[in-house]
């Protein structure tokens, strides 16, 4: 039993690890509608998606305006501001 378990405990680890990082991974193909040096618009359908750009971007092949791409991108918050729902709901009374 104390076998099975020191196998199947790192495989479960690994599994649940690797769902953790893969949660904020994205991917759109379309076609190029427009490209910048710091940015890529790609049309999906009626959907315009704009993704940034840096020097570690990693582009193989001619990216060009016109052409069809696979981007795979990550989102992540740079700011989060709350708001408080108390203090609305308190002024609507008055």
């Amino acid at each position: 039993m104390k076998k099975i378990f020191r196998v199947l405990a790192p495989a479960a680890f690994l599994l649940f690890a690797t769902a953790a990082v893969a949660v904020d991974d994205f991917q759109v193909t379309g076609n190029v509608t427009e490209k910048t040096a710091d940015s890529i618009t790609v049309m999906k359908g009626k959907e315009r998606f704009q993704i940034a750009i840096d020097k570690d971007t990693k582009m193989t092949g001619d990216v060009k305006v016109g052409g069809k791409v696979t981007i795979k991108y990550k989102m992540h918050a740079s700011s989060i501001e709350a708001k408080d729902a108390a203090a609305k709901s308190d002024s609507k009374k008055k």
